[in-house]
């Protein structure tokens, strides 16, 4: 994986958990040493150790649009926490912040579609997860069965309706039925990996 220059910033960086320095002191579990660090059995857990860890899973990234049922206009956001959960009945899942200001919008509509984002596509994720302003301006797009926007150069496109919603910390779990799918462009996929950017080679 190549990863690209535009990155996401997270505490001390986005390469990995904070070095630990040699003559620090480290704690044993079970007679196993454990870094500097690493959470007490008190159930708290260092947030930014804990972004540091979960960041080595790579992911995929999707864009969530609709079209807004007030305005008429094209709405959306950009997830990596996107997967399938299964095939009958056909569902999906992503996670949207409690703090989104995108989602009240796009559950608004009755349908929304999930693009599946190309590797060309990282300055269109990046717009599509900015706050305020126009996020489709200057994007090009075609209608789905449903009418949202499927991007140009999206690997694929999936029509769903909300079938549940689950609080789950500082976050929402969405479950949504499919009810149309297709492919779209060809190409590789834009890949989130330890806060970066990057594609995959096979």
């Amino acid at each position: 994986m190549s990863t690209h220059a535009a990155r996401l910033i997270w505490p001390d960086g986005c390469d990995g958990a904070p070095r630990v320095a040699p003559q620090q002191a480290r704690r044993t579990f079970n007679g196993a040493a454990m870094p500097a660090g690493t959470p007490h059995s008190n159930g708290h857990l260092d947030g930014q150790r804990f972004r540091s860890v979960l960041g080595r899973f790579a992911t995929g990234v999707v864009a969530i649009t609709a079209v807004d049922p007030e305005t008429g206009e094209p709405c959306g956001l950009a997830a990596n926490s996107f997967t399938s959960v299964s095939l009958d009945p056909p569902l999906v899942a992503f996670c949207v912040a409690h703090t989104s200001t995108s989602w009240p919008r796009v559950r608004g509509a009755k349908m929304l579609t999930v693009n599946v984002l190309a590797e060309h596509q990282q300055e269109i994720c990046a717009q599509l997860a900015s706050r305020g302003g126009d996020k489709f301006a200057g994007l090009s797009w075609t209608g789905s069965p449903s009418g949202n926007p499927v991007l140009d150069g999206a690997l694929a496109w999936i029509d769903c309706v909300v079938e549940a919603e689950h609080l789950a910390g500082d976050h929402m779990i969405v479950v949504a039925r499919v009810t149309q799918l297709d492919t779209h462009a060809e190409g590789g996929p834009l890949v989130f990996f330890r806060g970066g950017y990057g594609r995959f080679h096979g």
